[in-house]
Parts: C-alpha cells; sequence; structure tokens
C-alpha cells in the first residue's frame, strides 16, 4: 500500500506541529513568579495593610488574573484555598519563609506554598492572632516550634480546623 505524497506530507506536518505545540506548552505555575509588597499592599479578604502588621504573608495567583491576591497572614490563605466552595483556579501560592523573612516586619523570601512547612499551635501572633508560620524547611520549623511551642506540618496535612481564623483549633495543637 502506497500513501499518496499529499497526504504522507499532510501527517508530518501535523505531527511537527503537534510536537512543537507540546515543546511550548507550560504548567503555568513555573512562569509565576512571586511579587513583592509594598506599603500600600492591602489584604485581600479584609483590606488591612500589610506593613501594619507582623508574621508571615501570603499571595495567590488565580488562572486568568495579572496580580495576586494578597493576605496579610497564612491562615486566610489557608481559609481560602480549603474551602470545599473554593472554585477559582489558582495558578500559585507563596508564603513568606520565615527562617529569611523578619518577623515584625516580614519583606520578600517567598516561597511556594505547598512545598513549605507550617507551624500549628505556636505561641507567635500574627496579624489575625493565632497563625501558621512558614518555613522553607523542616529544620526550621521544627527550630521554631522548639522555641515558640507548636507541631510542624507539611501543606498536604494543613485541615480547615487547623487554619481556622477564630484560632480555636490553632490553640489546641500547641506543645
Amino acid at each position: 500500500m502506497t500513501i499518496p505524497p499529499l497526504v504522507a506530507h499532510t501527517l508530518v506536518l501535523l505531527l511537527a506541529a503537534g510536537l512543537l505545540a507540546a515543546c511550548g506548552q507550560n504548567n503555568g505555575a513555573s512562569a509565576v513568579t512571586p511579587k513583592d509588597t509594598a506599603q500600600d499592599t492591602y489584604c485581600a479578604l479584609d483590606g488591612m495593610l500589610l506593613a501594619d502588621y507582623p508574621g508571615p504573608k501570603a499571595q495567590i495567583h488565580y488562572a486568568g488574573q495579572p496580580e495576586p491576591e494578597f493576605f496579610c497572614d497564612t491562615s486566610e490563605m489557608f481559609s481560602l484555598l480549603l474551602k470545599p466552595e473554593q472554585a477559582r483556579m489558582v495558578t500559585i501560592a507563596y508564603v513568606q519563609d520565615m527562617d529569611k523573612a523578619d518577623w515584625a516586619a516580614p519583606k520578600g523570601a517567598w516561597i511556594d506554598a505547598k512545598a513549605a512547612f507550617y507551624v500549628v499551635g505556636s505561641k507567635k501572633r500574627g496579624a489575625m492572632g493565632p497563625t501558621l508560620p512558614s518555613f522553607g524547611t523542616r529544620e526550621g520549623a521544627q527550630k521554631f516550634a522548639a522555641a515558640e511551642g507548636g507541631k510542624v506540618h507539611p501543606y498536604a496535612e494543613i485541615t480547615p480546623d487547623m487554619a481556622r481564623l477564630d484560632g480555636g483549633a490553632l490553640h489546641d495543637q500547641r506543645m
């Protein structure tokens, strides 16, 4: 059986186009970088100015939205991400590595929220009171927990109860 040249050329062109398209695809997360906060950066949930409060901050990047939404506390970020009704497509979320950021006035030190370790139940307070301090390494989180109390958890273990904004479960986990 012989394939007509026009059909063969068409198939080769379609195959080449498909391969080129696959090479150009990006999962989206790697192209989205964290944004720095400014003096007038405010919290998407309550309008509080991030610069006015201590503790780790967070930002969520949504698909199709050019700018991230910022949060004055990691608990607020989790209160959104862990809601069953959260329907907006999240490209990536960032939190601050508190091993590298100053607690009183954190700037920069952004890390992927899903790769971070969190301390639940520490005595340290953030913008909303009880908070979930974020760290780039388990060791950094364990050192913080030894000094400030609490238990270390990776992102995948954080539950809605742990991130309650009223601090109920945050207090229950202290050691």
